[in-house]
């Protein structure tokens, strides 16, 4: 199987001339002398370093296309017509009531005190990067109004031009983290949540203790990575002042903007920007526990954790120790990730891929539980954009794994309907657009959905990406709701590993899911000597 083809992507916007190509290397078979272009050891002889990132950075969204050996879909859906799980009250087994949209897509986490979500998806972390900054409003305004937690992600203060700070280098004002917080809860209708993560940067600066005092924010999330990479974030910046006013904050900025070698080539034109990186985390148990305890004097009612796609240790240590932390939600996220802030061959090559890794993570899980340990609430992620990959994520992990972390997944609509806000504007609607019409009332179906939500009047301040992100929503929440019928589960807690059945022996081996050929054979075999 060709996993992987390096040295050319589009996402590098980079290609091969040749059409044979050498497997590992990704370099042409025939290297000719006189080429001109565009492969990536090509590109990078004169663009260098630009090269390990996608592009054009900070106006894209990237994600890993490795294809390992098994993935998602080498696992399908039961369907059954014996039976009903779970049924909402008022519903009665039968074909009058049980009908799919009486299904339930209601969820909750957190160790007491629980947040309820509409439907058990939740955005990655929207930190630094400039796509998530420039488009805030639209995702913000979107997962409000669809009842789904949104992720302020790590670095938000620390970039924030207008960042003022104490004698001590702690937050005093953060006028980007009070628009983000405040555009939430404009709209919050009660569902989901908005929680704020936080890095080595974040601590230091103080980002806890700003948005519990000045927000009362009632959840924080500390992080140990993310499925697209196992380093700290980056972003990057376009003017000298901009690289030496984040170097002087104490972020890792390379090249060194304070290098009059460096600033000599930006005067060029050679450099053309800078990357703002933040420092890596280093764990301890002890300094774990510490800190979960120090943010909890803050006054925060939960505490979560997101963690990358490390190995078996860590994520061992990430499932005990937030068992033994009582932390409210625990993350997995795996790779290949998405985003548009890591460095490509990373994504590519980094970390365990997301089905191995849901699989150990249940059956950790389950170590713990049979142990009588009591297991923090569960999230997955690491490439999920559809309803059938929210049931099967929620089947594998059952009944530990509570919800789905989408990255790219929930950001593409909100960029999508800012886009046709502007398509409109400029009356340029391309054609797959005003197929529907030439209004927003005719193009968005949610349209009066969100305007009984919201009211008539407010509707002219919700922004289209907004709209986007909820009619995406209710796309997840009526496919799962079909899924769900169909597995006669009408409720999310009767959704049981049993639900799922393996594509091919060896991801029955990975998983512990059954090999399609010996899933309920015993009944089955029952039935036939009955």
């Amino acid at each position: 199987m060709n996993l992987q083809q390096p040295n050319a992507n589009e996402a590098t916007r980079t290609s091969n001339r040749s059409r044979s190509v050498t497997p590992m290397s990704g370099l042409c078979t025939r290297c000719v002398d006189g080429c001109r272009g565009n492969c990536e050891v090509f590109k990078a002889t004169f663009r260098g370093r630009e090269l390990i990132y996608p592009g054009p950075f900070g106006d894209v969204t990237a994600g890993g296309d490795k294809d390992y050996p098994i993935d998602y879909s080498h696992l399908n859906i039961q369907g059954y017509a014996l039976g009903a799980e779970g049924l909402p009250p008022g519903v009665t087994g039968d074909p009058d009531t049980a009908t799919f949209p009486s299904v339930s897509t209601e969820t909750e986490y957190g160790w007491d005190i629980k947040v309820k979500m509409k439907v058990p998806i939740f955005t990655g972390a929207l930190g630094s990067t400039e796509i998530a900054r420039k488009n805030w409003e639209h995702f913000a305004v979107g997962a409000a109004i669809s009842g789904v937690t949104l992720v302020c992600g790590e670095n938000v203060c620390g970039i924030d031009p207008e960042l003022e700070l104490d004698s001590n280098k702690k937050i005093t004002k953060a006028p980007d983290m009070d628009r983000r917080i405040e555009t939430y809860r404009r709209y919050h209708q009660g569902f989901g949540e908005i929680l704020v993560q936080m890095n080595v940067e974040d601590t230091r600066l103080g980002v806890a203790e700003y948005v519990s005092k000045k927000h009362g924010l009632e959840t924080i999330e500390l992080k140990w990575g993310q499925g697209a990479k196992c380093i700290g974030g980056e972003i990057k910046v376009n003017t000298l002042e901009r690289a030496l006013e984040l170097q002087k904050r104490g972020y890792v900025v390379t090249p060194d903007p304070s290098s009059p070698v460096n600033q000599a080539a930006f005067k060029d034109g050679a450099i053309k920007e800078f990357e703002r990186h933040s420092r890596l985390g280093f764990i301890s148990e002890d300094g774990f526990y510490n800190e979960v305890d120090r943010l909890r004097k803050l006054g925060f009612k939960r505490i979560t954790l997101k963690t990358g796609a490390y190995g078996l240790r860590e994520l061992a240590m990430a499932i005990k120790w937030s068992s033994k932390a009582k932390i409210d939600l625990l993350t997995v996220d795996g790779a290949p990730g998405g985003t548009g802030m890591s460095p490509w061959r990373m994504m590519e090559e980094w970390g365990m891929p997301s089905l191995h890794l849901h699989a150990l993570t249940y059956e950790f899980c389950k170590k713990l539980a049979d142990k009588g340990e009591r297991v923090p609430d569960i999230a997955f992620a690491g490439g999920f954009s559809s309803e059938d990959g929210v049931f099967k994520s929620l089947a594998m992990g059952a009944p530990f794994v509570k919800a789905v972390c989408m990255g790219r997944a929930l950001m593409i609509p909100g960029m999508v309907g800012k886009n046709i806000a502007q398509w409109l504007k400029a009356n340029d609607l391309p054609k797959t657009v005003s197929e529907f019409g030439k209004s927003i009332e005719e193009i968005f179906v949610c349209y009066e959905a969100v305007t009984d939500i919201v009211g008539k009047d407010e509707m002219k301040n919700i922004p289209l990406g907004a709209l986007g992100i909820y009619s995406y929503g209710d796309k997840i929440k009526v496919g799962l709701q079909q899924l769900m019928a169909g597995a006669r589960c009408f409720s999310l807690p009767a959704i049981t590993r049993r639900e799922l059945m393996s594509l091919t022996e060896e991801c029955a081996k990975v998983t512990g899911i059954p090999y399609l050929m010996d899933a309920y054979r015993e009944e089955a075999e029952k039935i036939l000597e009955g």
